[in-house]
C-alpha cells in the first residue's frame, strides 16, 4: 500500500501508479446478496442454471457491484494520512469492459490523474483498473474523485 503522509506529498504525486491489490473473489454469495440489497435480480446475475446457457456461460457480476468494490480496492491500493475524512465527490467516466463470473477474482491498479488544492482540502481524481483474473482485458476503468479534508 502506497501511503501519503499529508495532503501535500498527495498532490506532489500527480501521474504516480500503484498497485496491484491482493486478488478479492466474487462469489454468487456476494452476487446474491447485492441483488437483494439493489433490487436488480436479473437472471444473468442470479440464476446459475438459466445462465448456464447464456451468453456468458454462467452468471456474472452486475457491474455495480464490481464498482462497488472501488472503497475496499482502494483501501489496500494507498491512504492519506492526516486528514479529517475522505468523501466520494463522484464519477468521471466508468466503463464495463469484461463481466466477472462468479467466483472470480478482481484486483485493481490506480494512477493519480490530477489534484487540485482546495481551502483547507485537496481534490483528486483517480484512475482505477479493475482487472479479472485470467482475462487479457479489465472488469472495469473508473475515473473517480475523492475530496480529502485536512
Amino acid at each position: 500500500m502506497k501511503a501519503f503522509a499529508n495532503l501535500e506529498e498527495f498532490a506532489g504525486a500527480v501521474g504516480e501508479e500503484f498497485g496491484p491489490t491482493e486478488w478479492i473473489e466474487v462469489s454468487q454469495e456476494r452476487i446474491d446478496t447485492f441483488a437483494e440489497a439493489t433490487g436488480d435480480h436479473q437472471w444473468i446475475h442470479t440464476d446459475p442454471v438459466a445462465a448456464a446457457d447464456g451468453p456468458f456461460g454462467g452468471t456474472i457480476a452486475h457491474g455495480f457491484l464490481t464498482l462497488s468494490l472501488l472503497p475496499v480496492l482502494w483501501h489496500d491500493l494507498y491512504e492519506v494520512q492526516n486528514v479529517t475524512m475522505a468523501v466520494n465527490y463522484g464519477l468521471g467516466k466508468v466503463r464495463f469492459i469484461t463481466p466477472v463470473p462468479a467466483g472470480g477474482r478482481v484486483r485493481a491498479r490506480a494512477a493519480i490523474v490530477d489534484v487540485q488544492q482546495l481551502d483547507g482540502a485537496a481534490q483528486g481524481t483517480l484512475s482505477t483498473t479493475i482487472e479479472v483474473e485470467g482475462s487479457d482485458k479489465p472488469a472495469a476503468v473508473v475515473e473517480s474523485i475523492v475530496r480529502y479534508v485536512a
